[in-house]
């Protein structure tokens, strides 16, 4: 399974949210610019995220973006299944109606996988990120990911 530039970007968007969580809102040019990421692109990604109450906006001179929650309380993994849909590695771990679910020796497998998956993707919290983010840049350089556009 892969996740997608909508789902490792949300990713980033929100890491720059939670590293500017005390500070107040923070515009999603800046988080653009931060993060090497098209303002337009990130608009797209920002929707979802607002809808679902993870994050707020605020119009006007001073507005901008805030996380409704302590970045300590946000998991990876709400974040990329809320973008990204199930993470599960294969349509069958989620459809219990599978005809073949009974007899299936591959289900266990897949089943497994994606229990791990999500045992990591649950047990890191934006906080978490945010921290290993200041100890990799002591200096506050942009927090951007792993790829560029």
């Amino acid at each position: 399974m892969k996740i997608s530039t909508k789902g490792r970007y949300g990713i980033r968007l929100m890491l720059s949210l939670a590293l500017h969580y005390e500070k107040g809102t923070l515009a999603l040019k800046s988080i653009a610019r931060e993060q090497d990421i098209s303002e337009k692109y990130l608009e797209q990604i920002i929707n979802p995220l607002t809808k679902s109450g993870l994050v707020k906006s605020y119009r006007g001179a001073q507005g901008g973006y805030i996380l409704t929650r302590n970045p300590m309380e946000i998991t990876i993994g709400e974040v990329l299944r809320l973008l990204e849909g199930s993470l599960s590695p294969v349509d069958c771990v989620d459809n219990p109606m599978c005809p073949n679910s009974d007899t299936c020796v591959s289900l266990s497998v897949w089943k497994k996988m994606k229990e791990a998956l999500d045992d990591v993707v649950d047990n890191i919290s934006l906080a978490d990120l945010a921290e290993e983010y200041k100890e990799k840049h002591p200096d506050g350089e942009p927090a951007g990911g792993c790829v560029k556009k």
